[in-house]
């Protein structure tokens, strides 16, 4: 059986002590349990985060990373592709998935989002998963449903805000 692969997006600047970074890794951990290899951007926060656990779970990171940054030692990729710039990176890791999982992030993180959910939106993509995780995205989504006029009229139906890592497990066995 062919492992399936999933794209997390988050913040690069998420300390190893906040507690957000050890619960990414402790489901990190149980997806890689659960057949789930890993794209991320390979660098720290939580893609860090989520790139140890797929590793603990005996899962394969592969890590898009930016020829710009020096590779963060110690950061639990199995394999590293370097990319020329930002989107060479962002077209590898929405492409080349079959789930999404948006982790908190910033500005960069919400670029992730934005172009990996209006490609859904618009079937440029396969249909597959696009899970936000944690307690940063239900009100992001709320004030973008309130303020934004979006490609297509379902656009909402192909989010799905999951606060623990039974959600994310529960969503990705569908």
């Amino acid at each position: 059986m062919t492992q399936r692969r999933i794209t997390a997006f988050g913040s690069s600047r998420i300390l190893p002590s906040d507690p957000g970074y050890a619960d990414v890794v402790a489901m990190a951990t149980r997806l890689a349990q659960a057949g789930w290899n890993a794209l991320t951007g390979g660098h720290q926060g939580m893609m860090a985060a989520f790139s140890e656990g797929i590793h603990q779970g005996g899962g394969h990171v592969r890590g898009i990373t930016l020829e710009r940054f020096p590779t963060p030692p110690g950061n639990h990729l199995s394999e590293e592709v370097r990319a020329l710039d930002f989107f060479q990176r962002m077209q590898t890791l929405i492409e080349e998935t079959d789930a999404y999982i948006v982790l908190p992030g910033g500005l960069g993180t919400l670029a992730e989002l934005a172009m990996s959910w209006d490609l859904l939106a618009i079937g440029v993509l396969e249909p597959r998963p696009l899970i936000l995780y944690g307690e940063t995205w239900p009100p992001l989504i709320e004030a973008i449903r309130s303020q934004c006029v979006m490609s297509v009229d379902d656009a909402f139906s192909i989010v799905t805000c999951c606060r623990t890592t039974d959600e994310v497990l529960a969503l990705l066995e569908h």
